[in-house]
């Protein structure tokens, strides 16, 4: 796997750029959203783990956002165990690790026919939105929920705030999770290549590290106005005494 190049800036107005999207496999400890409902009210009551209590919170937190990753799906979702599972009502648990929400639905069709069969069941599976992180130099740096199946990397640093004007906007670390463990990645937001690479829409539980430049490292100013004025003053300073020295 190449991360994008570092040394170019290739961004081109008007330019069509193709996005590269795949289909998202779930992994662990992902959080899912699973809606099941049948022709048996009884059994519609079994299988629906959702509260009053926790759609009224889930309610409340929509509408004051998604900072530090809190959301109803935690709640009321299923989150894939160290092994891939899911433990779901009636029907019992259901490995999903490495399947698509699509074939997350079809495999709990099948097992729900076993029990009660009907056209009319229905089974919808979904991503319980994009869980990220972003740390270091954003303007308000957390862990976030986005109630979306698709998340591009812009999205998520507006969603944080955007980067501080010290970050380094082309040597961005992405630490990405696999089946495997995870990786880090660098990535050039300044490059055109983040547009069609893997690595411009975001999967659960990426972190977004900016790091600062030397000028933010030194300590010199927490922005380019405040370095300015800092040496400003300096020079300001400097001035005065040699004048006054000169005076005297």
């Amino acid at each position: 796997m190449q991360d994008l190049p570092q040394d170019q800036n290739a961004f081109a107005m008007g330019e069509m750029v193709n996005s590269q999207f795949e289909e998202y496999l779930l992994q662990y400890n992902d959080v899912v959203e699973i809606n099941i409902k049948t022709q048996d009210p009884l059994l519609n009551q079994m299988l629906d783990i959702n509260s009053s209590g926790a759609s009224s919170m889930g309610g409340r937190m929509m509408m004051g956002g998604m900072m530090n990753g809190g959301d109803i799906f935690y709640l009321s979702g299923y989150t894939l165990n160290d092994e891939g599972i899911v433990e779901l009502p009636v029907l019992g648990p259901m490995k999903l690790v490495g399947l698509t929400a699509d074939q997350a639905k079809e495999l709990i069709e099948k097992e729900l026919e076993k029990i009660v069969r009907g056209e009319d069941n229905f089974v919808r599976v979904r991503l319980g939105g994009i869980r990220y992180s972003a740390l270091g130099e954003f303007a308000r740096p957390g862990k976030y929920t986005i109630l979306q199946n698709r998340v591009t990397i812009f999205e998520a640093i507006a969603n944080a705030g955007d980067l501080t004007v010290t970050a380094k906007r082309d040597n961005i670390m992405l630490i990405r999770q696999y089946p495997e463990g995870s990786k880090v990645h660098r990535v050039n937001l300044n490059h055109k290549d983040i547009m069609s690479s893997e690595f411009y829409f975001l999967r659960p539980n990426d972190m977004i590290y900016a790091e600062p430049m030397k000028v933010r490292e030194i300590g010199t100013g927490v922005t380019l106005l405040q370095t300015t004025q800092l040496l400003i003053s300096l020079v300001t300073v400097i001035l005065l005494v040699y004048t006054t020295t000169n005076t005297n």
